[in-house]
Order: structure tokens, then sequence, then C-alpha cells
């Protein structure tokens, strides 16, 4: 058995949104938390980490793809620029100059679920850098992208620590059916 942290619970949410059999890419995927609930659900994933140590274990899995990258050191993005996913996961983790590219990666009804740390979040440890914490609703900048918000949330939390984070939920290219999807409990 794996020793790794359990997926979060705003990922486990509002996996279901995720196209059955769609693929999956997990960016800066660490421990493979997120890989190991999608890949348990039936669908292909794909990782993104500049170390895959914490994902190891998965590496030769026909239905896991690792790349190994560092994403903040100016290289090419490591994907084809036609790859789209069913869901793109991000966690713990913000580079600004990717916001931009993750509509992209999204297949038309695909869905986007982020969460990560937030300005305030410095009361607590780390990150405390500006670089490493979104502006208020920073996120919800991503809506007028082709991004439809199925829920948004910012704010202190308790668990897994002490932080400040904020979380988008949000469906791709949606406007022939919006709405329509069943919201997870």
């Amino acid at each position: 058995m794996h020793d790794t942290p359990e997926a979060s619970a705003w990922v486990r949410r509002f996996a279901p949104l995720a196209r059955p059999g769609g693929g999956v890419l997990d960016i800066a995927c660490g421990s493979g938390r997120h890989l190991r609930l999608f890949a348990g659900a039936g669908h292909p994933v794909t990782g993104i980490d500049r170390d895959l140590g914490g994902v190891a274990d998965l590496a030769g899995r026909p239905e896991v793809d690792l790349l190994r990258a560092d994403l903040e050191d100016g290289s090419p993005w490591p994907l084809p620029p036609d790859r789209r996913f069913a869901a793109v996961v991000v966690t713990n983790y913000l580079h600004r100059p990717l916001l931009p590219l993750l509509t992209a990666l999204i297949e038309p009804g695909g869905v986007l679920i982020y969460e990560t740390f937030a300005r305030g979040n410095e009361r607590f440890g780390r990150p405390s850098s500006p670089a490493f914490l979104l502006e208020p609703g920073e996120l919800l900048g991503l809506a007028g992208a082709g991004l439809q918000v199925v829920a948004f949330e910012q704010g202190e939390v308790d668990s897994p620590k002490k932080a400040v984070v904020q979380r988008l939920c949000a469906m791709f290219d949606v406007q022939a059916n919006p709405l329509t999807w069943p919201l997870p409990g």
C-alpha cells in the first residue's frame, strides 16, 4: 500500500463531473493522490511534476502517463498543443503563467478542479510569498475564458491544516447545454 494523503475533499466532490473514461491531467501531481483517485475510477491519467518520486510506484501502469517537467523554468509545455482532457486538476500549486493555458487543456464539456492557497495564508506558515498566494477572487477570473463556474469558495479552513484557500470547479465550453450537470453532494 502506498502511503499518500487522501485525495482532497474538493477534488473528490467534483471528480464525478469528469466524463466517464475520459483522460485526467494532474498538474504538479506530487504524491499522486489525485492520480490514484481518478485511475481507480477508470480514467487514464497524466501527471506532471518536476519530481516524480512521489508517484514512482505508478510508473509502468498502462493507464498512467508520468511526465517530469519543471513548469516554472521556461521550458516548453510538455504536452502536444492539441492534447485535451476530460478533467484538469490543480491542487496546492500556483504558477500564474499557466492560468491562461488551463482552458486550452480541457475538452468541451470537461471540468477544471482547482484548489490552492490564497492571500491570508501567510498567517499560518507556508506558502507565504505573494507569488504563491491567490488574490481574492483570482480564480474566478478564469470564468471569462470559456469556463462556467459550478462552485467557488475562498476562506479559512482547518483541515488538513489551518490555511486560507481558494477553490474553483468550472466546466469548459458548455454553452449548448449550460447548468445541466448533476451537482455532486
